[in-house]
């Protein structure tokens, strides 16, 4: 069985109690919160031959096949390689699996997991089939960041928000999955995850708070002239360069939200709240901005999986934040 998340208990009871399914569903969110468990216990839900009330029996022929990962009816699509893309030619072997018939007599149940990792080519194949899926096949899209489709894609889809759970709830549930970290350091990790449990359990079994501890003395030997941008690049190599422009993208945001608003409650994380409040006073806004604007553009090409040189795109970053501070 899937796991099921206290925050979406509303959601699934809306999800799974329609009488009719649409042919197409689009669950997207941030990443972290269970996107992907819920289009499972839906892909469960729609293929059991017995659903008790809401859920799927767990005990029948199909549930069985499922758990087993040998349900001839059901097509799980994701990239081959972790962070890669989802090629043309799996789509198509996907479409082709469409227009078979349903082995078991019921519904066929597709999930794509995350979408956005189709490229064009890609999306464009899969469009016919969204359009007019042939018998009764359900197919269930997953997006971590749905401005990245196609508008094609999102207008063939029931398009369906998942809810970022509020604090309480999960810290609520944190204290469960992580019962041997204090409350202070799961409140900590949660802030360092946007808001998403999940990926605070994942950040938590990476070490990030002891990454994060690496960067943070990183930062401030720089400032201080202690470390070069050079030195620093390579002693990050094992950082993900993804939460490293997170971080710094943080941080702007929050040096320019000081320098507008000097307002003390909010710089962030205590670990770097003394930095971004002396960055926030000895830079000019320009400055600020140019970085911030510099460090998202970067992002994107992290998050597109461009090719990039890590030691160079790092020096870049710190050679720019260590000359934000005007020196006399």
């Amino acid at each position: 069985m899937a796991e099921a998340y206290p925050w979406q208990d509303s959601l699934w009871q809306q999800l799974a109690g329609r009488a009719q399914h649409a042919h197409a569903y689009l669950l997207h969110g941030p990443v972290g919160i269970g996107k992907r468990a819920l289009a499972e216990r839906l892909m469960a839900r729609l293929l059991c031959q017995k659903p008790q009330g809401l859920d799927a029996c767990g005990q029948c022929k199909s549930c069985m096949l499922l758990k087993a990962g040998s349900h001839p009816d059901n097509y799980v699509l994701e990239p081959e390689e972790a962070d890669k893309a989802i090629k043309v030619d799996q789509v198509r072997e996907l479409v082709s699996f469409v227009v078979q018939t349903a082995q078991m007599g019921g519904r066929k149940v597709v999930l794509i997991e995350p979408v956005e990792s189709m490229n064009n080519n890609a999306a464009n194949a899969l469009l016919k089939s969204l359009e007019e899926p042939s018998g009764d096949t359900v197919l269930l899209l997953v997006s971590h960041q749905p401005s990245r489709l196609l508008p094609t894609v999102k207008s063939r889809c029931v398009q369906q928000a998942c809810p970022l759970p509020s604090e309480a709830m999960s810290l609520e549930w944190l204290a469960k999955a992580l019962p041997d970290c204090a409350e202070e350091e799961r409140m900590e990790l949660l802030t360092l995850a946007a808001g998403s449990p999940l990926a605070a359990v994942t950040l938590q079994a990476q070490g990030v708070r002891e990454q994060r501890a690496l960067v943070v003395d990183g930062v401030k030997k720089l400032l201080k002239q202690q470390q070069s941008p050079t030195q620093l690049a390579e002693s990050w190599n094992a950082i993900p360069l993804l939460l490293l422009f997170d971080w710094f993208c943080d941080w702007s945001s929050l040096i320019l939200r000081y320098q507008l608003t000097q307002d003390e409650t909010g710089l962030g994380l205590t670990d770097m709240r003394k930095v971004v409040q002396y960055l926030a006073q000895k830079s000019s806004q320009e400055k600020v901005l140019d970085i911030q604007d510099w460090i998202l553009a970067q992002r994107q090409k992290v998050l597109s999986k461009a090719n990039l040189n890590r030691v160079l795109l790092l020096e870049a970053l710190l050679v720019q934040w260590a000359g934000l501070p005007i020196r006399h």
